[in-house]
């Protein structure tokens, strides 16, 4: 496993080692000993999310307020831009963001940690988003941070205009969504 450190020190991007050959290839998405070996992190992941999304589906960004979850992140089936954003103020990073492209050639995976919010933007025809979470989805306590949000700056690669669900839409700008101490 080789840990890659993103501009924000915390969110970090992990490359399995895959073994492959004429029949196809092999890899361990996930072991917790091999995990906290390499990124010095215990974590209990409790719930497995996948989604499908075709190509310019946008979804995000979200956190949940309480009960934040971290997020273990993978595609399994063509190509997305994820993006995470700090929302803890009492850190010099709050409000920056990092991006990374996670595909099924690639097979990299991004660690967001709890005090972030999440998104990714579909940049193959579709794509099969895989992600563990070190909490309970809890959607008296889902927020959601406005992807477009000017402050945050977030380079997304669009190809046109996002499909963006209703709920997204609604999305708050970093100056006035809830925030993590």
């Amino acid at each position: 496993m080789n840990i890659i450190k993103t501009d924000l020190p915390d969110v970090l991007i992990i490359e399995p080692k895959v073994f492959g050959d004429a029949r196809g290839f092999f890899y361990e998405s996930f072991n917790a000993r091999t995990f906290a070996e390499a990124t010095g992190l215990r974590v209990t992941f409790v719930q497995d999310n996948h989604s499908r999304s075709a190509k310019n589906v946008l979804r995000g960004l979200h956190y949940q307020i309480k009960q934040p979850q971290g997020k273990l992140v993978r595609v399994v089936a063509g190509e997305v831009f994820d993006v995470a954003v700090d929302l803890r103020k009492n850190t010099p990073t709050f409000g920056k963001w990092t991006g990374a492209l996670l595909s099924e050639e690639n097979k990299r995976m991004l660690w967001v940690p709890e005090g972030f919010a999440h998104g990714f933007l579909v940049i193959s025809e579709s794509a099969d988003f895989l992600y563990k979470t070190t909490d309970y989805y809890a959607p008296a306590h889902e927020r959601c941070l406005a992807w477009n949000d000017p402050t945050l700056g977030i380079e997304w690669p669009l190809q046109g205009v996002p499909i963006v669900s209703a709920k997204d839409q609604l999305g708050m700008s970093l100056a006035i969504a809830e925030s993590f101490p």
